[in-house]
This record gives C-alpha cells, structure tokens and sequence, in this order.
C-alpha cells in the first residue's frame, strides 16, 4: 500500500502543463503575500456533495453551490493524453481543476450565465470557486463510485480488513475582479488519507450496500455516515475523507491572500 505524501500536492497555472513534474512541488498562484485584502470574499463550491457542503457549513462557512456538469471521463481521457497515465492522487487534481474551473469559466461568459437554468445574477462578485474530487487507491487502482449494487459488493469484499488511501483533490479559481493584484489566481493541492477498514462479514456487506449510500459515494463508503462503524481507524485528515480538508483549504485561500475566517458567516465568529 503506498503512503500518502507527507506535503500537499501543488499545480497552478504556471506549470499545469507539466503536471507530473509539478505534482510533488509547492507552488504559489500569482498572488502577494504582503497582507490580506479587506474585502469580504464569498466561496462557490463547485459540488453537489452533500457531504462537502455540511464540512464547509460546520466551519462557519456558508458556500453557495453551482455543480459544473464537468465530464470527469472526457477530463482525465484529455489529461491522459496529455500527460501519460495518471497516479490517483493526480487524477483527483484533475477533475477538482476541471470542476473549478468550469464554473469559473461560465461566470465569466455573460450569455453563458444568461442562458444559465440557475439565476446566477445575486451572485456576489467577491468569488473563490472551489472543485474537489475524491477516488479510493487500493492496490495501486483507482477507484470512484461504484458502477452499481454488484460492484459495490465486489468492493467491500475486496476493501474489508484492509487499508486503502483516500485521495481529494481540491482547486480553487480567483473569480474576483482583477484589481490590486486580485482575481487572477488558480491553484490546487491534493491530501492523501490512509483508511482502515474492518473485516465485515458478508451479511454486514450486503446491510451496507442495500442501504444504498455506498452507491453513492467515491470509494463506496463513508466515514461520517452508515460506514462510519466500518472504518477502523484513519491516518491524516479526517474532513478530507469526508470530502473536503479544511487545513488543505485554509493553506490554498492563504496563497490567494485570504483568511480562512474572512469565510465565516457572521454568527460563526461570535
């Protein structure tokens, strides 16, 4: 089983092009670092991930949600082809860039947002786009939600009493507007967890899938939900199995030049 990588994984725009290079390497996003603008800044989560947007609303952020409709084949076959085959901490960089960056990209086209089924028009203009992405690497294999019930099954059978690691990725865009050096950074990193999981028993697995969460979730399971009780033991951060690392976050908004806690709704702060 490999060891998930003691620092985050970095790419920005300035050396996208050569990811696998880039991957092990911490890079900053064109942003000064001489102090933190005073405008109140907003998050758009780029997910429909129910579990990530109860993560963020838990740290006192209330982010507001624009799925990108990104076609996560398509992305990895086009950065497949671009770069070689993708390690799964890679992989999930690509689809969380993919994700942020499709929104971004859709704030930016005024007939794009016109023609929009949501009304993007109270959105505010302070924006930080966030994509995330998570797979299960188990055996030096990839592995997302399951196809269905049989492969869920086929999973469990293959996870339990064993440990994989859980990779997400996370990519945030700079959609505010560009001024005193803002709204033109992008960045990402990748956190790596190791997860323990328990010798279920066959009729344990087959509870667990009928209740259908694992389908519904990379990896086939939880940690904060019905799976919880069948995961042992984590090593690294918890909230990144959830969906999303709060720590990871708070580092990529400070290479952007924002406080975590600029994020905060005003009751969280006191």
């Amino acid at each position: 089983m490999p060891a998930p990588s003691a620092s985050a994984r970095w790419a920005s725009t300035c050396c996208a092009r050569h990811w696998p290079e880039a991957r092990a390497r911490r890079r900053g996003a064109a942003r000064s670092r001489g102090g933190y603008p005073a405008a109140v800044t907003s998050l758009l989560l780029a997910s429909a991930s129910p579990a990530r947007l109860s993560t963020l609303r838990s740290a006192g952020i209330d982010p507001r949600v624009l799925v990108s409709g990104v076609d996560e084949d398509a992305a990895l076959a086009a950065a497949t082809a671009r770069f070689g085959v993708l390690e799964p901490a890679d992989a999930v960089l690509v689809l969380a860039q993919a994700k942020a960056q499709a929104v971004a990209d859709l704030l930016a086209d005024d007939d794009a947002r016109a023609a929009h089924p949501v009304d993007l028009d109270d959105l505010p203009d302070d924006v930080l786009v966030l994509g995330c992405d998570s797979l299960l690497e188990l055996d030096g294999e990839a592995f997302g939600k399951p196809a269905d019930a049989v492969d869920a099954t086929a999973r469990w059978r293959r996870m339990r009493g064993r440990s994989g690691v859980l990779h997400t990725g996370h990519w945030l865009v700079d959609a505010r507007p560009v001024a005193d050096g803002r709204g033109t950074g992008t960045l990402g990193a990748t956190a790596s967890t190791t997860v323990h999981f328990a010798d279920l028993s066959d009729a344990e697995i087959d509870a667990y899938v009928a209740s259908g969460e694992p389908l519904a979730v990379a990896g086939a399971f939880t940690v904060d939900g019905l799976g919880g009780p069948f995961v042992t033991a984590i090593e690294g951060d918890y909230h990144a199995v959830v969906g999303v690392s709060l720590p990871l976050l708070r580092e990529l908004l400070a290479e952007l030049g924002v406080r975590v806690t600029d994020l905060w709704r005003p009751s969280a702060g006191g």
